[in-house]
């Protein structure tokens, strides 16, 4: 497998103006960082704008398509960007400035020592309201399909090959992308493996359009998983 010379950072973003421009500076300074492309997928507010005053390739949804599409949507930019092989580090566009910290992720891949790595986040400063319904069915399907078992299965940021991120598409929908895109992977003979970064976000709340949020999650996790066989990995009753 041909190893990549340099890396290019996606930040897939809806409605993050507030954080965007501290996101793109600091994952911006990595090493080996030659391009960042943000994918506005809908966004209300200036996110678009902010973007690009910051420096970064922007691409826009005039619709929100969910997160496997605007991962899909930064990765063929980075194509039509062009230049030499790149691997793909994708960073979630409210990490501000400790984006810089998914540094980590891009070793072991730029060393062709893995195919994908997955960041593995610390407990963050402000506590989640969940209860862990969609980690656990996350995991439950990652280890019935490949025996492996994650210690964050839903964490978003990731580095791949381009070879690896090509052999995953299309990508599952929605919220189910990065327990298929391990699946997927995993099944293939690619190399994956988890790295410790301590990487600090805004985490779901406990309100109404927080519950929903994560009953979406649920139902796209559930269906990509469903869509690889692995229907005794879902619970018989969705979670009230």
């Amino acid at each position: 497998m041909l190893s990549p010379d340099a890396v290019a950072v996606v930040i897939p973003a809806k409605d993050e103006a507030d954080r965007i421009a501290a996101t793109i500076a600091s994952s911006s300074t990595i090493e080996g960082v030659d391009l960042v492309v943000v994918v506005d997928d809908g966004s209300t507010d200036s996110t678009s704008r902010v973007a690009r005053a910051t420096g970064a390739t922007v691409v826009r949804h005039p619709r929100n398509r969910g997160k496997a599409a605007a991962m899909e949507t930064g990765a063929d930019a980075v194509s039509a960007a062009g230049g030499g092989p790149r691997a793909l580090l994708f960073v979630d566009a409210d990490l501000g400035g400790t984006a810089v910290r998914t540094a980590a992720l891009t070793a072991p891949v730029l060393a062709g020592d893995a195919d994908m790595t997955i960041a593995v986040l610390p407990p963050q400063e402000s506590p989640g309201g969940g209860r862990g319904l969609v980690v656990n069915l996350a995991r439950r399907g990652i280890v019935a399909a490949t025996g492996w078992t994650p210690t964050q299965p839903l964490s978003g940021m990731r580095c791949l090959t381009r070879e690896a991120f090509e052999a995953a598409r299309p990508l599952a929908r929605g919220w189910g992308v990065e327990t298929a895109l391990t699946i997927d992977l995993l099944r293939a003979g690619y190399r994956v493996t988890e790295v410790p970064c301590d990487l600090h976000h805004r985490v779901t709340g406990t309100d109404r359009a927080a519950q929903l949020h994560r009953g979406r999650q649920f139902r796209d996790v559930a269906l990509a998983l469903a869509r690889r066989g692995l229907w005794r990995a879902i619970p018989p009753r969705r979670p009230h």
